[in-house]
Formats: structure tokens, C-alpha cells, sequence
């Protein structure tokens, strides 16, 4: 009974809340600028601290404009909790997929995957390649997530070998990793976008295809297109990079068998913190059969005894390690951070976490959405509202999921009124709140993918090009009413 009271009076205090739109973008107001000016004295590196603590202040002012509208604190900090609470599992994936970099390139695992792409791929249809292939194990493990881990690290390695745009590449991979994330059945955000709409999860895939299928296909021929005018001469030359691959690792085709087995895991629907612990226990016992000298300089010895070779492994898993080579274009790649080097990507969804509790504890997320949706009365109006909506819930809560979730639960009401069918809901949510969340460095995907593949938002994101073409593909669909599907009385 004193749960439910408890539940019933944070209502309560959530409700005497009532915040004009510009009292609810004040908060959002200030981040942006902050951010922009501590980017401008930071550049690059401001990921490395300085963005954190500019979300924290940014959490300060929406929780003083919160207090000055009756907001309890003890509400705010419940929220806030309540969101870092819905990161635990990303956070545990991304220390999981820092210990697979680390064992990877240790077991050379990594190194095989460039050595033999380096073979097959080359920079004319490179890019279209990246697409292509993160298209199609997105599809199959429905992830975006997954994909990044895995080819996308090994397609990142290879660019740099082929002497390919890592900014690129890292575009590349994320548009063939969402357009696969968006219609496979297995992914949680296309399951989620019809939970929140009213349709069914399989009407939901179909009729997104509609805008999913042009975008792709733009996105392939723009990939196309500067592949042919790529000009790689004399940046890098592959014989050598090959020489250089081999003379460091014992190269083996037997090494695919464990990201094959991960990729497996993942398609038959094991969790994916069990999948990936899999992946970096195989790739540790593959260090120690195809790579033991390598363990044995890693861990410090003189000779490979159990300790050292416990030492070398668990050095992999959890801080940076170097693998030796005479080739500098190759040190990046034959680097890894391990558990270490995805602390600052832990550090800074943490932070923004903290920056959305909040947001959401005061009202403003809720008053921003429903400033939104009264704003147009059209039916492009009502698309052009929820693609509105879905990017400002992105920048402002950090988080993808929520950007479905609220933007869903807001207009279902709407559509229905409008005589919409839930699939538009279902779809826009999709075509906005899932893509743009890579967009975005301080969202939970943004923060991710760019410290998985190692390449900041801000160059990548030019080159994300499903990823931003999508809403406005939907916005278009919208505006010459294309597939605009009636609701239908039975």
C-alpha cells in the first residue's frame, strides 16, 4: 500500500507542474548552447570530459526551472534514477563490446577480417559494399548495435588499410546497419514503434518498406557515385599493409568461426551480453592456440606460463594494448581500448541520462511534445509535428527508445482522429525517432556507435545518409499524400 501512495503522489507532484513551451526550452536552450560553445573550445576531444559535465549543467538549469515551478527534488532524482536504471544493459553491452575489441585484435580476429577484405573489396564499391553487408547482418541479428561490434569494426580497419574515409565508412556502415535494424522482426525499436501506434508488428514492417526501400536504394547510389570519384593513389598500398598483417599475426580462415558463432547466437535470439561474453571467451582461446607469441608479449614474459598468458588475456579484455608492427598506417588498427576505453561513452549516456530524468520529471519533455502537436492541424501537419517531436525528444532525453515512446503515446489519439491508420503513427516513429538517434553524440546511440567504430559524430554524420534522408522521405510521402493509409471501420 505505501508503494502505491508513494506512486500516487509523485503523480500528483508531477501534475501541479505546468510549464509554458518557453519555460520547458529553457533548459534545452542553454545545453545547446553550452554544448556548442564548449565544442568550439574543446573541438574533437570534448567527448572526453568537458560534454559531460556541460549535460549535468544543463540538468541543473531544468531542475531549477522545475523548483521554481513546485517540482519536488526527490522526483527529479527518482527519474533521473529510473532512466540510468533503462541504460544498465546498454552500458554492460558496451563494456562487453570493448572486451571483444581488445580480444579480437588479440586473437587476430580483426586482422583476418581485413587481411582477407583487403583481397576482396576495393575502394571503387567499397562503400556500396559496407552498406550491403551491415544491410544484411542487421537484418539478420536485428541489430545496429551487434553490427557495429562486429563487421563494422573490421569494414572500419579495412578503410583505413584501403586508404577509404574512416568518416565514410563509419557512414556506410551505420545506413546499412539501421535500414537492417528498422525492418527486421528481431529488432526492440521495430517492435516497439507498433506496441506504441496500435498495429501489428508485421503490417508495420510492410508498410514501412514503403519509405525504407527509396531511401536505401538513394543512399546505395550516392555511396556508388563517390566510390567511382574515390581517390585513394598513394595513400596507402594494400601488398604492404597485407605484408605487414601477416608478418604480425598467424592469419587463419578458422578465426571467422567465432564471429560467425557470435552472429549465430545473436540470429536464434540469444540475450546479447550472453552472445558477446561467448564471442570474447572463444577469442580468448583462440589467442592463446593462433597467437601465443603475441599473448605471451602482451602479458609480459619471458615464456608463455599460465600466468602470463592470464595476464595477456585479461590485459585485452580490460585497458589498451598495442600489437607491435613497423607499419604506422596500421598502429590505430592494431590498437585496442578494451573495458577501459568505452568509459568515456559509459561516462557521457550516464550524464545524459541525468539531463532526461529530469526534463521528464518537470514536464518538459510532455509540454514540448504537446506544443508540437498543436501547432498543425493538416494531416502533413500531424506527420511534420511527430517527425518534430521524435528529433527534439533525440536531443533532449538522449535516448531512442523514449523518442518512440512518448511522440507514440502523444499522437496515437491524433492519427486515429485524423482517420489516419496506426501503421503512419508506427512508421514515422521508425523513420525519426530510431534513425536520427546516431545523429546525435550525446544520445545513447550516438555515444555508442561512435566509440565502438572510433570516429566522432561530427564526421560521420554527413555521411549517415539513411539516417538523415529518412524523415524527410516521410515528410514527402506525407506531403503528396504517397501510401497514406485510411483507417478502416469494421
Amino acid at each position: 500500500m505505501s508503494n502505491s501512495s508513494n506512486d500516487s503522489s509523485e503523480v500528483k507532484a508531477k501534475e501541479k507542474i505546468e510549464l509554458t513551451i518557453w519555460q520547458a526550452l529553457i533548459p534545452v536552450l542553454a545545453l545547446i548552447g553550452m554544448l556548442a560553445y564548449n565544442v568550439f573550445v574543446y573541438g574533437d576531444s570534448s567527448l572526453e570530459g568537458s560534454n559531460q559535465f556541460i549535460l549535468l549543467m544543463g540538468a541543473a538549469v531544468a531542475a531549477v526551472v522545475g523548483t521554481l515551478k513546485g517540482a519536488k527534488f526527490e522526483v527529479m532524482i527518482e527519474d533521473v534514477a529510473k532512466n540510468i536504471k533503462a541504460t544498465a544493459e546498454p552500458i554492460l553491452i558496451l563494456l562487453m563490446v570493448g572486451a571483444l575489441a581488445g580480444t579480437w585484435l588479440l586473437s587476430g580476429i580483426i586482422p583476418t577480417m581485413i587481411y582477407y577484405g583487403l583481397q576482396i573489396l576495393n575502394p571503387t564499391i567499397f562503400l556500396a559494399a559496407c552498406v550491403i553487408i551491415c544491410s544484411v547482418i542487421s537484418v539478420a541479428t536485428g541489430s545496429s548495435w551487434t553490427t557495429s561490434a562486429t563487421v563494422g569494426i573490421a569494414l572500419i580497419g579495412i578503410a583505413g588499410a584501403l586508404g577509404v574515409s574512416v568518416a565514410m565508412t563509419a557512414g556506410a556502415v551505420l545506413s546499412g546497419g539501421y535500414f537492417g535494424d528498422k525492418l527486421s522482426p528481431m529488432s526492440d525499436t521495430t517492435n516497439l514503434a507498433p506496441a506504441m501506434a496500435g498495429t501489428d508488428l508485421f503490417t508495420h514492417i510492410r508498410y514501412m518498406t514503403i519509405t525504407t526501400v527509396p531511401t536505401i536504394i538513394i543512399t546505395l547510389i550516392v555511396f556508388i557515385i563517390i566510390g567511382l570519384n574515390l581517390d585513394t593513389t598513394g595513400q596507402t598500398n594494400p601488398e604492404e599493409i597485407l605484408t605487414a598483417i601477416d608478418a604480425s599475426f598467424n592469419i587463419s580462415p578458422w578465426l571467422f568461426v567465432v564471429p560467425i558463432v557470435v552472429i549465430v547466437l545473436i540470429v536464434k535470439k540469444t540475450p546479447p551480453l550472453i552472445a558477446l561474453l561467448l564471442g570474447i571467451l572463444l577469442a580468448a582461446l583462440s589467442a592463446l592456440f593462433f597467437q601465443p607469441d603475441l599473448v605471451q608479449m602482451i602479458g609480459g614474459g619471458d615464456a608463455l606460463t599460465l600466468e602470463v598468458a592470464y595476464r595477456g588475456i585479461m590485459d585485452a579484455i580490460t585497458i589498451d594494448i598495442q600489437v607491435p608492427t613497423d607499419n604506422e598506417s596500421l598502429s590505430d588498427l592494431f590498437s585496442a581500448g578494451g573495458m577501459y576505453g568505452m568509459l568515456g561513452t559509459i561516462w557521457l549516456i550516464i550524464c545524459a541520462m541525468v539531463f532526461g530524468g529530469i526534463m521528464d520529471a518537470i514536464g518538459a519533455l510532455e509540454r514540448i511534445s504537446q506544443a508540437l502537436l498543436n501547432l498543425f492541424h493538416s494531416t502533413f501537419g500531424l506527420f511534420f509535428s511527430t517527425v518534430s517531436s521524435c528529433l527534439a525528444l533525440n536531443l533532449t532525453a538522449s535516448d531512442q527508445y523514449l523518442a518512440i515512446v512518448v511522440p507514440g503515446k502523444m499522437f496515437a489519439k491524433a492519427y486515429e482522429k485524423k482517420g489516419l491508420a496506426p501503421e503512419n503513427l508506427s512508421r514515422t516513429l521508425e523513420d525519426s525517432g530510431t534513425v536520427t538517434s546516431v545523429l546525435i553524440p550525446w544520445n545513447t546511440c550516438g555515444a555508442y556507435h561512435s566509440g565502438v567504430l572510433g570516429v566522432p559524430v561530427v564526421d560521420y554524420f554527413f555521411y549517415a545518409i539513411f539516417n538523415y534522408l529518412s524523415p524527410f522521405v516521410t515528410l514527402f510521402f506525407a506531403a503528396f499524400n504517397i501510401k497514406i493509409r485510411q483507417l478502416t471501420k469494421k
